[in-house]
């Protein structure tokens, strides 16, 4: 049995005012993602999709004074329901970590349930805040707003 050389785990969850599909969507469209996936001091993001079964994914997320790479290929896309990714970049020390993205209904609204496995364990605070941080901008740029 091979073991994974890192076992740590994240689970972020968020209630969004949008449509299952809307939200599976945007994890898809390039322009969606890039608008979105901009957690903690990221000025901007650009990113690449491939979106089938055994396509790859790149995301480059610019600081004031870099550009940090993120790289993963999609191992399932069960749509509108489930999302699942392998996840690499230097906060995984570039070894291939895995992200389930659940979207599970609600009256008015779709949870979003994240889970990162894989990580090492030094970067749990730095993944619960990223991806926390990235599931607010998801809201504020599809949810739907009262009034």
């Amino acid at each position: 049995m091979l073991k994974t050389p890192h076992a740590a785990k994240v689970t972020v969850r968020r209630e969004i005012a949008a449509t299952a599909d809307e939200l599976f969507d945007a994890w898809l469209d390039p322009q969606s993602l890039a608008a979105w996936m901009r957690p903690g001091g990221i000025t901007r993001s650009v990113a690449t999709v491939d979106a089938r079964v055994g396509g790859a994914y790149e995301i480059l997320m610019h600081t004031a004074t870099e550009v940090i790479r993120h790289t993963g290929t999609y191992v399932e896309i069960a749509r509108p329901r489930r999302l699942v990714f392998t996840w690499a970049s230097p906060g995984t020390y570039q070894t291939d970590s895995l992200v389930t993205v659940e979207f599970v209904l609600k009256p008015h609204s779709t949870e979003v349930v994240l889970t990162h496995e894989r990580l090492p364990d030094d970067q749990v605070a730095s993944h619960t805040g990223g991806w926390t941080d990235a599931l607010v901008l998801l809201d504020k740029t599809l949810g739907r707003r009262p009034g």
